[in-house]
């Protein structure tokens, strides 16, 4: 019997993402059809910038990195950030990525996505209660 569950929890291991990785995104949610349309923020004050800081382009799992800068002396709103996948219909994954979260943006290590091409539109509020958003596009191979 302790030889059947050795094999089995070697064969899970086996299964198993790599270590340390997070899943971003599934295999499930990116087979979704794309989100028509787009979301426009417009405002007369500054909002945060929010930046993708690694490439477009990259092989998962990759070290998802998104820098945030607030203009005019205010501070990011950490309870704020919103993360969705630009799917029909549009997949939440603020969760997924809040604990990766911090004051100057998200560094999310070994983010597993399915290869293929994908738009994932992150928003954030300021101290001020100013928005900032941007549309990132990533291309993942693996």
């Amino acid at each position: 019997m302790r030889l059947i569950s050795t094999a089995i929890a070697a064969g899970l291991l086996l299964m198993a993402p790599q270590a340390g990785a997070a899943t971003l995104i599934t295999e499930a949610e990116a087979a979704l059809p794309a989100a028509a349309g787009g979301v426009t923020l417009r405002g007369i004050t500054r909002g945060p910038t929010v930046k993708l800081v690694n490439p477009a382009e990259t092989k998962s799992p990759f070290d998802l990195k998104v820098k945030f800068e607030p203009h005019g002396g205010a501070a990011i709103e950490p309870g704020s950030i919103k993360v969705v996948y630009l799917k029909s219909p549009i997949v939440d994954i603020t969760d997924r990525v809040k604990p990766f979260v911090s004051l100057t943006g998200i560094d999310m290590a070994k983010a597993e996505i399915p290869a293929g091409r994908h738009s994932i539109r992150i928003d954030v509020k300021d101290s001020e209660g100013r928005a900032g958003s941007t549309t990132v596009e990533l291309t993942v191979t693996k």
